[in-house]
């Protein structure tokens, strides 16, 4: 059976890439791989070897792409990463500039532009070979695949925006698309399904399964969940502690790693927190006489951009103690509402909304606001890009500063390094945050959120990446924290087993169509 990867005692140039043990392993034509593993396990290292991004010693990596016609390793082997969907090749990107559009360069192509640009550049290989009934026959195949990707993904709705202007969702939706306009013999993607709302997660997996079906397209999915595992992969690769084990069949895999609950440790987590030093004035004991009172008022709130109406006469009102579940599809406008309640877009100014028994605009600042709120999203794991120790990432949080950092004092230290060890990456500490896992930055960030000890937890798909351990050891985190006096919360997510049972209000957004 043809090979079209394989690797036999690999092992990296870099000694800091190494896995434990030289890899060997290979995947025959057919085969559909998924790649699965706790955070911080090798995963990603894995696929890096797999892509040739970090070079063997000897024994490179050996690739038959046949019968593909595109004969670079680049053309035919296409990489979607975790972190791809924040942009993080983009350096001009800083937090906040989705919520302001005016400083995008009128110039920037919008994500139809660049669609259109990936099909043209697409077209120059279809039918290489053919004769010109075969090439034909392959342009319209190539064209019926893009109309079902925009239909699928619904790209309508969002082909004249820019791509900072995409949600964390829509972006993921444009990046497959763009990817899978190429053509590839080889498509890896790291967790392909987190940021996408049910609906369009089923839709995926129908339409990889059809495209596995009718063309010569293999896939690697990496997963941190493994009940993300679709039915149309045929093998699985673990990898545990850089570690890579034996590759077994999806049946004989799920057969001997039988799906379950992690144990909850929330009496741990509640010792834990309650004996934890905190740094402000938004202790527990400072609102335990204070009467429930409202957190934010909207008062009919609409937002547009350009044509575009985003929220439209939002009327929405969250009181002190309140557990809030925020829910909608990609692009229903969940993100935006976040950005006002989190003051970073200019137009709250212009909206009837009061924070913290506050109006907006009538002088309060916006450091004000943020030092009552703890925050993390998409949009904040995207702005850090910058290679410092961990901690310091951590300790931004008690300053609300993203992209200027200073090291910590030492009881500000104290406090990050026992949150720190609380969401299990204590550690990690003095370790580069670049140089960590997506899901140990996802930790990371989730430690910054809860470090000034904040009034409002306001959590924007939280559990993005984690591994199962970890999603649970999140969500007890999460109820222990807000079972205290006076702690007030907001969260997203597209899976409803990741909201915590403490619950009690839940908001749907419809998208503006």
């Amino acid at each position: 059976m043809q090979k079209i990867i394989e690797i036999t005692n690999g092992v990296t140039r870099h000694p800091l890439r190494r896995m434990k043990a030289p890899v060997t392993l290979d995947i025959a034509t057919g085969e559909q791989i998924a790649v699965v593993g706790d955070n911080g396990s090798g995963k990603s290292r894995l696929i890096d070897i797999l892509t040739g991004r970090y070079p063997l010693l000897m024994n490179e990596v050996r690739y038959n792409f046949a019968p593909s016609p595109l004969k670079l390793v680049s053309e035919n082997l296409k990489y979607i990463s975790f972190r791809d969907s924040y942009g993080d090749g983009d350096s001009t990107y800083y937090y906040q500039q989705r919520w302001n559009q005016h400083d995008i360069d009128e110039n920037t192509p919008t994500a139809g532009q660049l669609l259109e640009q990936a099909f043209q550049a697409a077209e120059t290989n279809v039918g290489f070979g053919l004769d010109e009934a075969g090439k034909e026959q392959a342009r319209q195949q190539r064209a019926a695949l893009r109309h079902r990707l925009y239909e699928l993904f619904h790209l309508d709705t969002l082909l004249d925006k820019y791509i900072i202007a995409l949600s964390s969702g829509e972006l993921r939706k444009f990046q497959l698309t763009k990817t899978l306009l190429t053509g590839p013999r080889l498509l890896i993607m790291d967790n392909p399904f987190i940021g996408l709302d049910a609906t369009t997660r089923t839709q995926l997996a129908g339409l990889l399964q059809t495209l596995i079906t009718e063309t010569d397209l293999q896939v690697i999915l990496v997963l941190s969940r493994t009940d993300d595992i679709p039915d149309f992969i045929t093998h699985v690769i673990p990898v545990e502690q850089l570690s890579v084990g034996p590759k077994t069949t999806r049946a004989a895999y799920l057969s001997a790693h039988s799906l379950s609950t992690p144990p909850h440790l929330e009496d741990i987590y509640r010792q834990w927190i309650a004996e934890l030093p905190y740094a402000s004035a938004n202790s527990t004991a400072s609102l335990q006489a204070e009467e429930a009172n409202e957190i934010l008022r909207f008062n009919r709130v609409s937002i547009r951009y350009g044509n575009r109406t985003i929220l439209k006469e939002l009327d929405w009102c969250v009181k002190r103690g309140e557990m809030w579940a925020l829910s909608g599809e990609n692009g229903a406008g969940k993100s935006t509402l976040l950005s006002l309640v989190c003051a970073d877009n200019p137009q709250a100014y212009a909206c009837d909304i009061e924070l913290f028994g506050h109006k907006r605009g009538t002088g309060e600042s916006i450091w004000e606001i943020k030092k009552r709120i703890g925050y993390v999203s998409p949009e904040m794991h995207r702005a850090y890009q910058k290679d410092l120790p961990a901690i310091d990432i951590v300790a931004s949080g008690m300053n609300d500063s993203v992209g200027l950092y200073a090291r910590p004092r030492p009881e500000q230290a104290h406090i990050c390094r026992e949150w720190m060890k609380v969401f299990g990456v204590g550690e990690l500490a003095e370790r580069t945050f670049l140089q960590l896992s997506s899901g140990e930055q996802r930790l990371c960030l989730l430690a910054r959120a809860f470090v000034k000890d904040p009034e409002l937890l306001i959590l924007d798909e939280p559990l993005h990446g984690l591994d199962s351990n970890n999603r649970q050891r999140v969500k007890d985190i999460i109820t222990t924290f807000c079972q205290r006096c006076g702690k007030t919360l907001i969260m997203v997510t597209h899976y409803e087993n990741e909201l915590p049972g403490i619950i009690t209000h839940r908001l749907f957004l419809k998208k503006n169509r």
